[in-house]
C-alpha cells in the first residue's frame, strides 16, 4: 500500500517536471536581434587632443582589438567630452554604453569602424551628477556578422 502511494507521488512529481520544461522550451519567445546603428556623429581620423593626461586620455589593449578613450568623464551640460576612438589596426567595429551601478544605460554611442571617433556622449536617461560612480562599457563586434568580440569595462566617476 505505501508503495503504491510513493509510486503515485514520484509519477505526479516527473510529470510536473516534465510540464515545467516543456512550458519553458517550447512556449518562450525569441527576441529577434537588431544591430545597433552606425554614430552619425563620428569622425574619420584620431582626435587632436592638446594635453591628454589632463583628460585621462589612454589606449588600451583588450587583446582583439586596441582602444583609446578619456577615463575622466567630465560633465559639460548633458553631454562629456570621451574622444572614444576606434584604432586603425582594429577588424572589429566597437560601441561605447555609459552605466550607472544599478546597471542603468545613461547614455551610448553607436557603432563606430576603425580609424573613427567620437568626441562626446550625450546622456540619454538621467544626467549623473559630479562623484557619481559610472562604468564605461566597451563592446567589440565582428563586421557583419555582429558576433562579439569581447567588451572591456573601465570603472570611473563623473567629475
Amino acid at each position: 500500500m505505501k508503495s503504491m502511494t510513493l509510486l503515485r507521488i514520484f509519477a505526479l512529481i516527473i510529470s510536473v517536471m516534465m510540464f515545467c520544461l516543456c512550458l519553458s522550451s517550447c512556449g518562450g519567445e525569441e527576441l529577434e536581434f537588431v544591430p545597433p546603428p552606425f554614430d552619425s556623429s563620428a569622425v574619420v581620423g584620431s582626435p587632436d587632443i592638446e594635453d591628454p593626461d589632463a583628460i585621462g586620455y589612454t589606449e588600451l589593449d583588450a587583446k582583439a582589438y586596441k582602444v583609446a578613450v578619456c577615463g575622466l568623464v567630465k560633465l559639460s551640460g548633458d553631454s562629456a567630452d570621451i574622444y572614444f576612438a576606434n584604432l586603425e589596426t582594429n577588424e572589429v567595429w566597437l560601441k561605447l554604453r555609459i552605466i550607472d551601478e544599478k546597471g542603468n544605460i545613461l547614455g551610448e554611442t553607436g557603432l563606430i569602424k576603425p580609424g573613427e571617433y567620437v568626441r562626446s556622449i550625450t546622456f540619454t536617461e538621467k544626467v549623473p551628477k559630479v562623484g557619481t560612480k559610472i562604468t564605461m562599457k566597451i563592446m567589440g563586434y565582428q563586421p557583419d556578422t555582429y558576433y562579439s568580440a569581447g567588451e572591456v569595462k573601465i570603472n570611473t566617476q563623473v567629475s
